[in-house]
């Protein structure tokens, strides 16, 4: 037994580490700073005030994570793009309800707190919050040895939104005979990861710097850490033409475009109406992976569906074109049970 004196630091938790940390990431937290955003930064709670003119104003929120593609990130010793990726995703999460955001939140927890690290993760984060218009008024950087074993670590955010009331979009308005409009993804997103990896690591053996099968010399990293899209600078004109959307993340087009469908319809989706990006293709052929498989697990190249008419479709890929995105009628709704059909 010792009588040698212990430290915080001695347990693994740096205090300076983590004041260091802070005031790396002031400018970046100010930078993301809208009208509706109170207080400074480094108080205990984030403020924000409801959007004036507001008449019936509903929050809307969401939380989530970027999934082993941070593993990504930390294999490439690149962390400026995982946090942008965060926000752009739960900007997504809340969009298919018709909400817009107003704040956002982060949480990273490390093994062991590397400053430039953390600067790194919330420069993306402050990115995405100045891309989609949301001030990051909050969050926290945890260190938490023996949870986390160096140098990996873990980050979640949370969104919150609003929509007036008597615009929520919800499967309500779905109709017998709309059309589906499907919004290219900008890669895998941020779902799919754990098998991408593996096929990757074990089936093509390349690491984060290798170049990647059919990329025009784009790494491995280049391809995997591309961000996550995010669709409300398209969609937000159009909310008003939109009968209901589904982001496409984990489950693939079947797991998520249900979750947009009334009990009485149907939704048929014509495979054959956009080309497979070869990303995916590479990772399906390397790893053997069944094709319906490969839907459950990945977006394959559509990152967002909206469901709408005729003259809605037409405004939606009207915006898709205008911002450079490619966009494809990629089906439509029948009277059935709530099921998608991968025809």
């Amino acid at each position: 037994m010792t009588d040698a004196k212990l430290t915080y630091a001695s347990a693994g938790v740096d205090i300076d580490a983590a004041d260091d940390s802070k005031h790396r990431i002031k400018r970046l937290v100010e930078s993301t700073f809208t009208a509706g955003a109170r207080g400074a930064f480094g108080g205990f709670g984030g403020m924000f005030r409801v959007p004036e003119g507001a008449q019936r104003p509903l929050l809307v929120a969401s939380a989530d994570g970027v999934g082993t593609k941070i593993k990504i990130a930390i294999e490439a010793d690149r962390h400026d793009t995982i946090g942008h990726c965060l926000v752009n995703h739960c900007v997504n999460d809340i969009l298919v309800q018709g909400a817009r955001p107003l704040f956002f939140l982060d949480y990273v927890a490390f093994g062991k707190l590397l400053p430039k690290v953390v600067e790194g993760v919330v420069a993306g984060v402050a990115a995405g919050c100045r891309e989609n218009g949301a001030s990051l008024i909050g969050g926290e950087t945890a260190e938490m040895p023996g949870v986390y074993t160096p140098p990996d670590y873990d980050l979640a955010g949370f969104i919150v939104g609003w929509v007036e009331e008597d615009q929520v979009i919800t499967s309500a308005g779905v109709r017998d005979g709309d059309v589906l409009v499907g919004l290219a993804s900008s890669g895998l997103h941020t779902n799919g990861y754990s098998l991408a990896r593996r096929i990757i690591v074990e089936r093509l053996k390349l690491g984060p710097h290798d170049p990647f099968p059919e990329a025009g010399g784009r790494s491995v990293a280049d391809v995997m850490l591309d961000v996550h899209r995010s669709y409300l600078n398209v969609l937000g004109p159009a909310l008003g033409h939109i009968h209901a959307m589904a982001h496409i993340t984990g489950g693939g087009i079947p797991g998520n475009l249900d979750r947009a469908l009334p009990s009485h319809l149907d939704a048929v989706v014509e495979t054959s109406a956009w080309d497979i990006p070869g990303t995916f293709r590479v990772l399906e052929e390397a790893g053997k992976v069944d094709r319906g498989e490969m839907y459950r697990a990945f977006n394959m190249g559509v990152g967002m569906i909206v469901i709408t008419d005729t003259a809605g479709a037409a405004r939606v890929r009207d915006l898709a074109s205008k911002a450079g995105v490619d966009s494809w009628m990629i089906g439509h709704t029948r009277p059935g049970s709530g099921r998608v059909h991968l025809v």
